[in-house]
């Protein structure tokens, strides 16, 4: 029975990242960038100059640039970065990574679309609160005919929270990471429906779900709140290990760059197989990106709506750093370790295969590498559940409208699939929250393309005001 659903839910997947949506994410991407004249390299500078800045002169907002950005990077630095890379690469070979920077370099320019729109056309809420996101500037945006569309991301980026990168995804990779560490073997198990899970799986899952419980109930302002200090402080020091493992095997970078080239376009498959082996590697590396960056998902910019600033271009611009400094740095340190150590090839699945590239690049006992990256992957998936929880609260507020019960009710349903997010099988965890991507994605993308020319105006605008036209204009 299980074997069966694991079979339609890989065929629905097959089918939603097909080569239809990968063009679409990739042309999406590609569309924006040359519209906006490559604003995510040009303007790159100016976006670091602006995280820092004051945000205070916007008369709406909750809040700043800063702020926004950490609260979305709590979305999306978390399994994606650890779990996610290993999966694409060990199911996709070393080529994945080569897609997936690409995926980022053009995803870039999306992410600050989106996140553009998302501020242009948030709205205030009866209590003053701040909503914004893809809803409201499908609709607002694109009109009222279009609002249909607005409910379908609505109704994905529910689904994605609750099955896909929210719970499940998160909760499994804590759980298998706290295992592989405290309990490798197995040798504390109990059964359950049939199948035999690690006493360590059980406590950390019970103690995790106890703590997303307490967070999420006090609503927003203590997940942004735990956010805030907890993703810059474990990010610090995952990029810090990773980056002892690429300075250990130093000689090794060259040989592993050449080795994610060849694979990324089949050259090292079997007579007959390149063309086969490039759209594997494409398709794990694209939606794997995706998963971890968020680009073109249209959640960022449910973040970016709240931030206190008169100026879209200004906040798109320090949105769009997320998906650097989520894929372009973190994302590729992760797969470089593996390609390098060659932990990819080894028969592992999931975290395991993060936990023997630590274990293997870094100078130091097994049980240190180890620990470091359970620390880090239990942090960073934890934020994750906070982040996602805020994200699809808002897609339900805005299918349902201020009706606190439904959305409170659904508050403990997100917690009940936490809970049983480490009985869910490696396999299906990711089919689901890959299926729910590429759904959530569709209509964000349409809306993109429709209101580019909104986003190019608002863009010129910015730039011509505050540093000068752009080159060319």
């Amino acid at each position: 029975m299980l074997a069966t659903v694991n079979e339609v839910l890989v065929k629905i997947d097959d089918f939603v990242w097909g080569i239809p949506l990968i063009v679409l994410i990739l042309a999406v991407g590609i569309f924006l960038t040359i519209r906006l004249r490559g604003l995510q390299v040009t303007k790159l500078p100016l976006a670091v100059k602006n995280m820092f800045a004051n945000d205070s002169e916007g008369e709406d907002g909750e809040v700043s640039s800063f702020g926004a950005l950490c609260t979305a990077l709590s979305a999306t630095i978390g399994t994606g970065n650890i779990v996610g890379v290993a999966t694409a690469i060990v199911s996709g070979g070393p080529g994945a990574l080569f897609w997936m920077w690409m995926a980022a370099i053009v995803g870039t320019a999306t992410k600050y679309a989106e996140c553009l729109l998302a501020i242009k056309y948030r709205v205030v809420a009866e209590d003053g609160h701040i909503i914004g996101g893809p809803f409201y500037y499908i609709e607002n945006g694109m009109g009222k005919k279009w609002k249909w569309l607005a409910k379908i991301f609505a109704f994905f980026g529910v689904g994605v929270g609750l099955l896909g990168i929210g719970t499940f995804t998160q909760i499994n990779g804590i759980t298998s990471a706290v295992n592989n560490f405290f309990d490798p073997a197995n040798g504390w198990t109990v059964e359950i429906l049939g199948r035999n899970y690690s006493w360590t799986v059980i406590i950390a899952g019970i103690i995790l779900t106890i703590c997303v419980a307490l967070v999420i109930i006090g609503g927003i302002q203590r997940i942004s709140g735990v956010a805030q200090v907890v993703v810059p402080f474990m990010a610090i020091i995952y990029v810090v290990f990773a980056a002892l493992i690429l300075i250990f095997n130093f000689d090794k970078i060259p040989g592993a760059f050449v080795t994610i080239v060849e694979s990324a376009f089949g050259l090292r498959a079997a007579a007959g197989g390149a063309l086969g082996a490039m759209m594997m590697a494409m398709q794990k590396g694209i939606a794997r990106g995706i998963f971890s960056n968020e680009a073109g998902l249209g959640s960022a910019p449910i973040a970016a709506a709240a931030v206190k600033t008169d100026e879209p271009a200004k906040q798109g611009l320090v949105s769009m750093l997320g998906t650097v400094i989520d894929t372009l740095i973190i994302c590729t340190m992760t797969g470089l370790s593996i390609v390098i150590t060659g932990a990819w090839d080894m028969g592992l699945e999931g975290v395991a295969v993060t936990t023997k590239a630590f274990q293997l690049g870094l100078p130091f006992p097994e049980e240190v590498a180890s620990f470091v990256l359970m620390l880090c992957l239990v942090f960073f998936a934890f934020t994750t559940i906070l982040g996602w929880d805020y994200y699809s609260e808002k897609c339900l507020e805005y299918l349902v409208g201020e009706k606190t019960g439904i959305v409170k009710g659904y508050r403990w349903l997100y917690i009940f699939c936490v809970f049983i997010g480490p009985f869910m099988t490696v396999s299906a965890v990711w089919t689901i929250a890959d299926i729910f991507n590429g759904l959530m994605a569709i209509p964000n993308l349409i809306a993109l393309v429709a209101l580019s020319g909104v986003v190019v105006a608002e863009t010129k605008q910015y730039l011509e005001k505050f540093v000068g036209n752009i080159a060319g204009e």
